[in-house]
């Protein structure tokens, strides 16, 4: 069994670096209009806040598991080339706040580099902002922290949502059970997907932003399956993952568009399929096979996802069948 504890502290250090950023860089161009936000701020935050999450969780990694191997999606070369000095010591000294402590722009680049291009029995697969848009865009973004075993199959997961439905929240998996507990900590509670099936009742989930998949092809699976009057929600990042397993939300539809060549990177599903799965709900292709985390970054060989409780997931399967999209 692997101890998250040291884990979950680093991703709530990493959330509350996150907010710091969203406080002084993109809350000062709020005004009501998300597209304000975003166009005014621009790109540098989110950057910002990216290599900084990245270094807190990498930094608790080498402390707990020196060992092991890291997938993530910055790196310090990145880090070194892409963003300016004066902002490379903004990342030292927002971590640095957080953590309490002096810290030099050497152990940024050293805790970035951590486990990079490692062989390991176990994997740690790091979004450090997933949900990049929300982020600016002051929606929803999560820290998600994935963990794979020695078979590249997903273990574990650790996912803070700074602004989760209801109120900000650290899930994680611990002991085969899905978790979740307040930002600020307090009593973890288990978690459990749903097992509605009233068409009237459920919630489906998709992308916020509408280039991610086809709205169409999600649109006729859920009418092939008899659930056409479900209630749509579009949101940011993996906190789609999170709803299902906390049982508010139902399902959540990834299905690209035909002709779409965007691969699907591991470290935007690995802890969400972890969290779903341990609450009991299920997570497969299209054609009801599990996701494949073996190859690398990419899920190279899954066309979508079906994210859904096990009471609907058998009937968006044999829908998915009847339409030929798997």
């Amino acid at each position: 069994m692997t101890d998250l504890q040291p884990i979950i502290q680093a991703a709530r250090q990493a959330a509350a670096l996150c907010s710091a950023v969203q406080q002084k860089h993109i809350a000062p161009y709020q005004d009501g209009s998300n597209e304000n936000v975003a166009s005014k701020a621009g790109a540098e935050p989110v950057t910002i806040a990216d290599y900084g999450a990245q270094a807190i969780i990498c930094r608790a990694l080498s402390q707990a598991f020196p060992e092991d191997g890291v997938i993530a999606e910055e790196g310090s070369e990145q880090f070194r080339a892409l963003i300016t000095a004066a902002d490379q010591q903004e990342v030292a000294d927002l971590i640095g706040g957080v953590l309490g402590e002096t810290v030099t722009i050497d152990q940024v680049i050293g805790w970035l580099d951590h486990g990079l291009n490692r062989d390991s029995d176990r994997l740690w697969v790091i979004d450090p902002i997933d949900g990049t848009k929300g982020f600016i865009a002051l929606r929803q973004y999560v820290v998600a922290i994935g963990v794979l075993d020695s078979h590249k199959r997903v273990v574990d997961g650790v996912m803070a949502a700074p602004g989760y439905l209801h109120g900000s929240a650290v899930f994680y998996t611990q002991d085969g059970a899905a978790l979740v507990e307040a930002m600020n900590g307090g009593p973890a509670r288990k978690l459990q997907a749903s097992q509605r099936t009233d068409p009237s009742t459920l919630i489906a989930l998709e992308s916020f932003e509408k280039s991610h998949a086809s709205q169409d092809l999600m649109g006729d699976l859920r009418e092939a399956a008899g659930i056409g009057s479900a209630q749509i929600e579009r949101i940011d990042s993996q906190e789609k993952y999170a709803r299902v397993a906390a049982g508010d939300a139902d399902l959540y539809l990834r299905l690209p568009r035909i002709t779409s060549t965007r691969p699907h990177m591991i470290w935007d599903h690995a802890a969400g399929t972890a969290l779903v799965e341990a609450a009991g709900g299920i997570v497969s292709d299209v054609d009801g096979s599990p996701l494949d985390f073996s190859h690398g970054r990419t899920l190279a060989t899954n066309k979508g996802m079906i994210v859904a409780n096990p009471r609907i997931h058998p009937r968006l399967i044999e829908a998915a069948r009847q339409l030929e999209l798997a």
